[in-house]
């Protein structure tokens, strides 16, 4: 059986995971700074590494999952001018909307979810030590820099050269030893919120954050760093020098998910082209916008686009048409099992789009099945298709996508009311009266929806978007 390699940004290679501790496996994940609600830009990376941590699980680890969140920023803070809120109040509401969407979408609940206002004891702590070392300092303004000069290691993540580097744009350079140092603690501003410390009142850089609550749930050392492209530098490369320069091993490997696009740019808010979540789910239901998220290689970019996103959604439906169809034939739910196919798939760097083909043939020689009348073949489909859609959270028997959203509503209500029109065509089939039999067939018929009669009883299904 193949063992599961993954790449590492640092090493720029894939190379067999084999874990610190053996059956347990920490993974921190940077997650979101909650400064306004999430488009899939954001959620992409929640969806991916789900994906990541339940192959983990389900190969049998131990995993402890961490998704910080980042609760004190200058965005946070502009964004609170704007809204006439107190900061904590815009945070809070933000956070909660992602809360929202990772519920929509099935993305697990972190083992943990620290928020950085929650560990400043832990900073201040983490500054002492790199100050006592001699690789951090407190000018007497009340900031405090880490001295990027002094460590041999710095920028081996991104591989640049630090002569080549802009100056750090996160506080006044006056009072920098180099204009590249970084701030790890900000002094205070008139109006804005603060936390004592030695060296003054202020609020934590952001880059210290993450090194502080790292430690503070996975220790000196750990197995995995995730976190979007966009984060490599200057936020995972002030991590890695922050946390090294304490003397902590930090991350044993590090991954990162590439991002959504729009007409080739990155999703994000400053390019107008932002697609938030809770508008989505407006036009498809999670399980589906989820489908079409984890459906890429996470190291690959995904172009976003409705037709695609219609077309990810059709072609969800016909393997949920099929699981559905396979519980009418053989009367039970399928039983989860992972193919040697999809094992030896995600075992490769998580190679969804190769585990997607797996799910692809399991489908064709189900609905085969299914016109042979060959049960045995239908229940090893079923459960082959179940298992793997299990893994990429995208099991539609799961109680996580029982509760109805918008779209669910409309869905539900839209199968009741098709359902009854079938109701009163199979009265009309009984009484013999074929006029108004047909006139109800092409009447949905108008309205985009076939009826396929079967053994089992009539199905509907919307023209080119699969059966329900």
């Amino acid at each position: 059986m193949s063992s599961l390699s993954l790449y590492d940004t640092l090493t720029r290679t894939t190379s067999e995971f084999v874990p610190l501790k053996k059956g347990e496996v920490g993974i921190y994940l940077c997650g979101a700074t909650v400064q306004a609600p999430p488009h899939i830009g954001h959620v992409r990376s929640g969806v991916n590494f789900d994906i990541l941590r339940r192959w983990l699980t389900k190969s049998g680890y131990n995993v402890t999952f961490i998704r910080n969140v980042t609760d004190i920023d200058d965005k946070i803070l502009h964004k609170a001018v704007h809204e006439e809120a107190p900061w904590w109040a815009v945070a809070m509401k933000y956070e909660r909307a992602f809360t929202d969407a990772y519920a929509a979408l099935n993305v697990l609940p972190p083992t943990y979810e620290p928020r950085a206002t929650g560990h400043v004891t832990q900073m201040i702590e983490l500054m002492q030590l790199l100050i006592e070392k001699g690789v951090a300092y407190a000018p007497g303004n009340g900031d405090v820099y880490l001295e990027v000069r002094k460590l041999s290691s710095y920028l081996t993540l991104s591989r640049q050269k630090l002569d080549d580097l802009q100056p750090a744009a996160d506080a006044d350079e006056t009072y920098k030893k180099d204009p590249r140092d970084f701030a790890l603690w900000k002094a205070a501003k008139p109006g804005d919120p603060s936390w004592p410390t030695p060296w003054g009142p202020g609020r934590p850089g952001w880059h210290l954050e993450c090194s502080a609550m790292a430690h503070q749930y996975l220790g000196e050392a750990f197995d995995i760093h995730g976190g979007g492209l966009d984060l490599i530098f200057p936020h995972h490369e002030n991590e890695i020098a922050q946390s090294e320069a304490a003397g902590y091993a930090f991350a044993k490997r590090w991954l990162h998910n590439a991002w959504v696009t729009a007409s080739g740019e990155k999703m994000s808010k400053s390019l107008g082209n932002s697609l938030q979540v809770h508008e989505l789910l407006k036009t498809v239901r999670g399980i589906e916008l989820r489908w079409y998220l984890g459906s890429a290689h996470y190291r690959s970019m995904l172009e976003f686009s409705h037709e695609a996103l219609a077309e990810s959604a059709t072609a969800f439906r016909r393997i949920e048409g099929f699981l559905h169809r396979s519980v009418e034939i053989l009367g039970v739910q399928p039983i989860p099992v992972i193919s040697q196919t999809f094992t030896d798939a995600m075992n490769d760097d998580l190679a969804v789009p190769t585990a997607l083909a797996s799910i692809s043939e399991s489908l064709r020689l189900g609905n085969t099945a299914i016109t042979a009348s060959d049960k045995a073949v239908i229940a090893t489909s079923a459960n082959e298709i179940c298992g793997a859609l299990e893994v990429l959270g995208c099991d539609p028997f799961d109680p996580a996508f029982a509760t109805s959203g918008s779209s669910d509503d409309m869905t539900a209500a839209l199968d009741g009311t098709i359902k009854l029109a079938l109701e009163q065509r199979a009265a009309a089939r009984e009484r013999k009266d074929f006029a108004a039999s047909d006139a109800i067939r092409d009447g949905l018929a108008a309205l985009g929806i076939t009826i396929e009669d079967t053994a089992q009883g009539p199905r509907w299904s919307i023209t080119g978007n699969g059966s329900k």
